[in-house]
């Protein structure tokens, strides 16, 4: 699959696709799982023409004025003990308090074992802290057809092939996001 922008770097950010917008995806990935799939996501994004960054809170510190900037956050998360991993969780309530969220578009996705795992649960709780922050949450529903990805793409390691399967609903969300992104704010 290629990867970065249609100039041949492996930056998702280049002049061919800088159009001024932005989005962000921040998540927690240790297996690399969480953070594969959110390349997927940016894949998806980049056929648009806005520019996205992945911030993993694990490795990296999260570059507030790019997120300031940004039209659009995603969080992504895998999912422990039926819900988000509190890195997510402290990453919401305490490290983006200085952050300017309110009036984004936000979405969510999650990375699980099993179907019944309580990733809907996952994303659901960080839908919830968006809108809190006075966020825009983004769910495309069945409005677009199939894939119907009501509250955000999921996608299961130990489920047959679901996870490679679910590479291209992650693109296609992606696609969407930004899609909406672009016709809310340019």
């Amino acid at each position: 699959m290629k990867r970065g922008c249609a100039d041949g770097s492996p930056s998702f950010s280049c002049a061919c696709y800088n159009l001024g917008m932005k989005i962000a995806l921040v998540v927690y990935s240790l297996t690399g799982h969480t953070y594969e799939m959110a390349e997927e996501i940016v894949n998806g994004i980049a056929g648009t023409g806005a520019e996205a960054r992945i911030y993993n809170i694990k490795d990296v510190d999260v570059d507030k004025d790019f997120i300031d900037s940004s039209s659009g956050l995603i969080i992504g998360t895998p999912t422990y003990m039926a819900g988000c991993v509190w890195q997510i969780r402290k990453w919401l309530e305490e490290d983006s308090k200085s952050f300017s969220l309110a009036g984004k578009l936000g979405g969510a996705f999650a990375t699980a074992h099993y179907a019944q795992g309580g990733q809907d649960t996952a994303i659901m709780d960080i839908l919830g802290q968006l809108l809190v922050k006075g966020m825009l949450v983004y769910s495309g529903g069945g409005a677009f057809g199939l894939p119907i990805i009501h509250h955000g793409p999921v996608a299961l390691d130990k489920e047959e092939d679901h996870y490679e399967r679910s590479r291209e609903m992650f693109r296609i969300y992606g696609s969407r996001f930004a899609s909406e992104c672009l016709k809310l704010f340019s």
